[in-house]
């Protein structure tokens, strides 16, 4: 007498799966269970948070396009009667904003360049190269992170004063050429890197500094967009250092430059919005085009020690 054994049907050619024993679904479920929605569950989440994020952003805009007189109204106005460029026209006819832009763009390129050079220097060293000393090193710099600035803005100024760089723009590119934060996330990611590919570079007889440039860093450039945004972004929002160390209007900085449409008696709000938003598209259109390989970054980098 022959029996027959039931078992659990395998999947056929074509991608489904029968039902398994005991009711249990197959893998079929969830592409099911997906097509219900175009999207990920977690978008009916996350628009709206992020439409509260974009809150204030959408204000600015709207507000540059409004009058003085729309802005200072009570209650406000959520939406302007008629596009006002008022403001737009203020801030690009002042003759010094040009010059305020320019002074920012220097600041804020020239620190970035720095940062991708020392920084990468730096990392490596900390995560390749073993000399006496170097974990004390490593974790003395990373001590650096947690003072405030506001202990060490003057000393700060008193190495500028000494360097004759106060009311310069060297005063402002100085303390930036290079971070802690830089060295830091490439020590990190290079320390992600498998070192096989470094040393079949030995072997074919290239240099440390030609396996650095020519081998670590194309494979880093997550990483180095990392630290490219993050610095454009902290240079180009720094006010409180430009307030410090610069005294004439032609040395001024954007950000620096825009507090002088705000008065003790009289504010000119439009152009101030209208400011802030020529302000923060270049910081925007540098993430927008980095946020790819910003996100890999930070998930790729960890805390490798």
């Amino acid at each position: 007498m022959t029996t027959t054994s039931s078992s659990p049907t395998l999947p056929s050619a074509s991608g489904t799966a029968a039902a398994a024993p005991g009711g249990l679904t197959g893998p079929a479920e969830g592409p099911a269970r997906r097509r219900l929605l175009p999207f990920s569950p977690w978008h009916l989440l996350l628009a709206p948070l992020s439409l509260v994020f974009a809150i204030p952003l959408i204000w600015l805009v709207i507000s540059s396009v409004m009058s003085d007189a729309e802005i200072n109204r009570f209650p406000p106005a959520l939406w302007p009667s008629r596009i006002d460029l008022s403001g737009y026209r203020y801030v690009i006819g002042n003759a010094m904003f040009p010059r305020w832009f320019l002074n920012s763009l220097i600041v804020s390129v020239t620190a970035v360049a720095s940062n991708l050079l020392l920084g990468s220097l730096g990392g490596y060293a900390f995560a390749r190269m073993r000399f006496a000393g170097s974990r004390l090193l490593l974790g003395l710099m990373l001590a650096t992170m947690a003072i405030p600035f506001q202990l060490t803005m003057i000393p700060t100024f008193l190495v500028m004063k000494q360097l004759g760089l106060i009311d310069s723009l060297g005063a402002l590119i100085v303390p930036s050429l290079v971070t802690p934060f830089a060295v830091f996330l490439l020590r990190q990611f290079f320390l992600s890197l498998p070192r096989e590919l470094e040393e079949a570079a030995w072997l074919d007889g290239c240099s440390r500094l030609g396996v650095l440039f020519r081998v670590v860093l194309p494979l880093s450039r997550p990483a180095l967009s990392t630290v490219a945004v993050l610095t454009f972004l902290t240079t180009w929002n720094d006010l409180t250092w430009p307030l410090i160390a610069i005294n004439h209007d032609t040395q001024y900085t954007l950000q620096l430059g825009l507090t002088t449409f705000q008065g003790l008696h009289h504010t000119k709000w439009s152009a101030v919005m209208a400011g802030n938003v020529i302000t923060v598209l270049p910081v925007l259109l540098a993430f927008l085009f980095a946020q790819k390989t910003f996100i890999q970054s930070i998930t790729s980098s960890g805390l490798k020690g």
